[in-house]
This record gives C-alpha cells, sequence and structure tokens, in this order.
C-alpha cells in the first residue's frame, strides 16, 4: 500500500506553512533525523487485525521528530509502551529506537497532527488540516472497534473525524463515547510533564487499558 492510498502525507508536505518553515529549521540543525511528517505505524498482522487505534496529539521535537516512529525517543513513549506490553497490545521490547523488537499487536498507532509543531502546541488550523489524514484510519483498519485520544486535542480532532460533535462528546479522563460504531476511550496525554505534575499516574493510565482490553474480550 503507497503512502497515498493509506492517506499518509508526503515527506515534504506543504500545507502547513508554520510547521514547514520548523522542518526545514530542524533538517539543517540535525540532518540525520526523521525531521518530517511521522507515518501511522501498525501491527505488521495486517489491516485486518488492528481493533485498536492510539491517536496522540503531534510528534515530540526529539521523540517521533527524530526518530520517525510515534512516540518513540521521549517519556510519553516509555510509559505509552510499557503499557501496552502489560496489556496485550504490543510484543518485543522497547528500547526507544525505531530499529527494537518491538511489534504492535492488534493496534495501530497515529498522530493528530504528523508534524512536530514549535513548543508542541500546533494551531486549531493546523490541526483541522491535517485531519485529512487522521480521517482514512478509521475506515482503513476493517475490524477497528475501539480508539483510545490521548488529551483533549487527539479527543477533539477524533470526535470529528468520526462525524460526532465536540460539544456532545466531552473530553475526560476515562471517558467512553459510542461514535458511528467506534468506541472511544480518553486518557489524559502520557506526556512527562503531566505525570510529574500528578495529572496522570501510572495506575489512571493502566486502568484506562484495562477497560479497553476488558471491552475488546468482551466483544471479540
Amino acid at each position: 500500500m503507497s503512502a497515498a492510498q493509506a492517506g499518509e502525507p508526503s515527506r515534504d508536505c506543504p500545507l502547513c506553512p508554520r510547521l514547514v518553515a520548523f522542518r526545514e529549521e530542524w533538517r539543517l540543525k540535525e540532518p540525520s533525523w526523521h525531521n518530517a511528517p511521522v507515518p501511522l505505524w501498525a501491527t505488521a498482522d495486517g489491516d485486518q487485525s488492528v481493533r485498536l487505534l492510539i491517536v496522540g496529539l503531534a510528534p515530540g521535537l526529539r521523540g517521533a521528530n527524530r526518530t520517525g516512529r510515534p512516540f518513540t525517543g521521549d517519556y510519553a513513549g516509555d510509559l505509552l509502551y510499557s503499557t501496552m506490553l502489560e496489556y496485550g497490545f504490543a510484543s518485543g521490547v522497547f528500547e526507544a529506537r525505531p530499529d527494537d523488537s518491538l511489534r504492535l499487536k492488534g493496534s495501530a498507532i497515529v498522530n493528530a497532527v504528523r508534524c512536530v509543531p514549535p513548543q508542541n502546541k500546533p494551531t486549531p488550523a493546523e490541526i483541522t488540516t491535517c485531519r485529512q489524514f487522521l480521517e482514512p484510519a478509521f475506515t482503513r483498519f476493517g475490524k477497528l472497534s475501539a480508539v483510545l485520544a490521548l488529551g483533549s486535542i487527539a479527543h477533539q480532532s477524533t470526535v470529528r473525524a468520526l462525524g460526532g460533535k465536540v460539544s456532545r462528546e466531552k473530553f475526560g479522563h476515562g471517558s467512553r463515547h459510542e461514535i458511528g460504531g467506534i468506541t472511544l476511550f480518553g486518557s489524559y496525554h502520557c506526556s512527562r510533564y503531566n505525570t510529574n505534575t500528578g495529572v496522570l499516574t501510572t495506575d489512571m493510565f493502566r486502568a484506562v487499558f484495562a477497560q479497553i482490553r476488558t471491552f475488546l474480550d468482551g466483544a471479540a
């Protein structure tokens, strides 16, 4: 499947001028980094095996923007992947690099905004523009039944991509909504800031994954 067929942005996607300028700046500073839209990452077992899609905010500057794999290279990935391993959504060993032995199981990961934004804060226009690359993920996986949105921006963009109303499908940690045959779960983002400030604890994060695991096992 080509990038275009999969609804993926090109490496030099020109749609958001501010993000393009930031990308070019870092290509000059760190030419060995990925410094491009970060592609959706899915299990190697085939699209029909994906039942859970995790939607993040955007690549971290020294995380996915550097490595080219979602949530790889920064603290958020440490918590996300250790929890996915615990609940059977991944296998192998996470070593924070794209050539480690970590593999997804029945899951896929994508960001609402594919390019790294300055200060990790995409603008509303950038979020809206990049939704054209988020929407195909919900039809690509024929057996998709659960989506986990990490943070309010990912949640709102997912709701809109699924054709729901943000005013009705409100975000909260542990939230759960049914939209167009998809069950949308919500969690605070697993960022270092949120964990350092106590907004999100490991137990809180695990509890959401436990709910998803129970839901998927019951729907099997």
